[in-house]
């Protein structure tokens, strides 16, 4: 059993930068770890998901070469560096986490473990 508990949303001006962090509880090795968000009226979408062993990553489109996911296994957590940040980036963002093997191909229902959201908004 995996929990995942996000922090560090929050309100930025457009340009700004924000940092989100998702603790593991009870994590284990051989696990995909990814970022959705979901906008008002809109379905989660993928942000970026990174693959374990070898740590692989991918990006949605829109974000590429501005947001970075990382992780860091001493501590169980993985993280997502938001730079240049863009009023339409405004959105719950919610941490996931899968045990499959296809992770950077996976989608939003691959993911069987979800934290529970935190916002974050840009201003223009």
């Amino acid at each position: 059993q995996v929990q995942l508990v996000e922090s560090g949303g929050g309100s930025v001006q457009a340009g700004g930068s924000l940092r989100l962090s998702c603790a593991a509880f009870g994590y284990t090795s051989n696990t995909c770890m990814g970022w959705f968000r979901q906008a008002p009226g809109k379905e989660h979408a993928v942000v970026a998901k990174i693959a374990d062993g070898g740590g692989s990553t991918v990006y949605a489109e829109s974000v590429k070469g501005r947001f970075t996911i990382s992780k860091e296994n001493a501590k169980n957590t993985f993280d997502l560096q938001m730079n240049s940040l863009k009023p339409e980036d405004t959105a719950m963002y919610y941490c996931a986490a899968a045990y499959i093997s296809y992770c950077l191909a996976a989608g939003r229902w691959d993911f069987g473990y979800w934290g529970q959201g935190t916002q974050v908004t840009v201003s223009s």
